[in-house]
């Protein structure tokens, strides 16, 4: 357990905010299957396009969560950020998260996500704006550095921590890095080493094993999951298994995993509707297939052809009636 101000978080294993992943259907599962904390996706700092329908799913949150409610904003404008973390407050934001570790060039060209790392003093008025603009704790996540020569980790930490912020998420790689090579668990070690606030570790952490690892390694108070947890939010119940008791064990049985995919897709239908909800299903499908139902392509590019709710529907229950795969499988 650690805190990130008054809340007290009881898991380590978190859930890394995602564009395009983390919407309030996702995050509710990851929360359920054990995630001590997850977060929206990033909304933008100018609060005139928080109107359009993508940024009003993105703000809104389940307010009978036991966790609190942390929304991720990015921008360049110390203060449009510190209006954005009122607006965001004012709309049921317990924790506030500053997203200065996106590498994608159209968040990077407007100088917001992890191309803030090259101007150390905006990041320091970054920080500062937003965390004297609200009245609940403000989180960092970053990245190593901006490149392999210019690795400001720990400067970018220091600077947070004096700035007040609660907490800070490192991407173990570099913006230049993108998601290649290694992430650079020596370098999470480091800034680990120079801050007194809680340091969270994300990057290439897959498996309770590899989690355990991370965290005995750079002696971070907790892991951040990304990309594994597609298709996979038992790895959050796995890895926090395995951090108590030292086995992750059994995968939940086929007709479990089956009945959370479809509780996720009812949620997805009810929070974006129609149309939009029946088009994110089916990429959540394909994960859900490629990581415990067997990795058919026939069966995913059939749903993917799927227009309608009770068509999807059918299409989950019906994995009922296929052999089980997995009834004995142990991570």
């Amino acid at each position: 357990m650690f805190t990130i101000g008054p809340y007290a978080i009881d898991s380590q294993v978190l859930l890394a905010p995602m564009a395009g992943v983390t919407d309030l259907p996702f995050r509710k599962i990851c929360q359920k299957l054990g995630a001590g904390l997850t977060t929206s996706e990033m909304i933008t700092s100018d609060v005139t396009l928080w109107n359009s329908s993508k940024s009003l799913c993105r703000l809104v949150n389940d307010k009978s969560s036991k966790i609190p409610n942390s929304v991720q904003i990015a921008g360049s404008d110390p203060a449009l950020m510190a209006q954005a973390a009122q607006h965001a407050v004012s709309l049921g934001a317990q924790i506030i998260d500053i997203n200065m570790g996106c590498p994608a060039k159209k968040v990077c060209k407007k100088l917001a996500g992890s191309a803030l790392l090259k101007d150390e003093k905006l990041v320091a008025e970054i920080l500062a704006s937003v965390v004297q603009g609200v009245d609940v704790p403000v989180t960092l996540k970053t990245r190593t550095g901006w490149d392999t020569d210019n690795r400001n980790g720990v400067t970018i930490a220091k600077i947070a921590e004096n700035a007040g912020i609660a907490a800070i998420a490192v991407h173990g790689r570099t913006r230049a890095c993108r998601f290649h090579g290694e992430a650079e668990y020596d370098n999470i070690a480091k800034i680990v080493r120079n801050v007194s606030i809680p340091v969270i570790a994300n990057g290439d952490i897959n498996s309770p094993e590899k989690a355990k690892f991370v965290l005995d390694y750079t002696k971070a108070k907790a892991v951040m999951l990304g990309r594994a947890s597609f298709g996979n939010p038992w790895l959050f119940t796995q890895v926090s298994n395995f951090l108590d008791q030292g086995v992750s064990g059994p995968l939940p049985k086929e007709h479990t995993i089956i009945q959370i995919m479809e509780e996720h897709f009812k949620d997805l239908y009810k929070h974006y509707g129609d149309v939009k909800g029946v088009r994110i299903a089916r990429k959540h499908f394909a994960w859900y297939c490629q990581q415990h139902l067997g990795n058919t392509v026939t069966s995913i590019q059939d749903f993917y052809k799927l227009n309608t709710i009770q068509s999807q529907l059918d299409a989950v229950q019906s994995l009922l009636k296929r052999p089980h795969q997995n009834e004995e499988k142990v991570a």
